[in-house]
């Protein structure tokens, strides 16, 4: 399995064509997914590129690190795994107050 690349410091003007193109340079990219806001659609500055090898990988870190896209210089490095982004002391879920009384406008403060 190939390694999953961050590619990060985007312009919000960078499209899925333009990464396509600069890691197609190094290799074959087998996934591509530019971040994006759900409800505007702009670019969050960030993507996923997963290259069809390793060596394919490590090129692209190498050789795309640093260049220039849309005047910024992008950060090209492995992704790291997602992480569970609850908190492991309340189980992730509100905490604090009784949300009921929020719903309805009551104000406890």
């Amino acid at each position: 399995m190939a390694k999953r690349l961050f590619v990060g410091n985007l312009a919000y003007s960078v499209t899925t064509a333009q990464l396509e193109e600069a890691f197609s340079k190094v290799g074959k990219v087998t996934s591509l997914n530019l971040i994006t806001d759900k409800y505007s659609g702009q670019s969050k500055g960030f993507a996923f590129v997963e290259m069809s090898s390793d060596e394919e990988a490590d090129k692209a870190i190498k050789e795309l690190n640093n260049m220039e896209i849309e005047g910024r210089a992008i950060v090209v490095n492995e992704a790291r795994p997602k992480e569970d982004r609850r908190d492991s002391r309340d189980g992730g879920g509100f905490s604090g107050g009784n949300r009921s009384n929020f719903s309805r406008g009551n104000k406890r403060w």
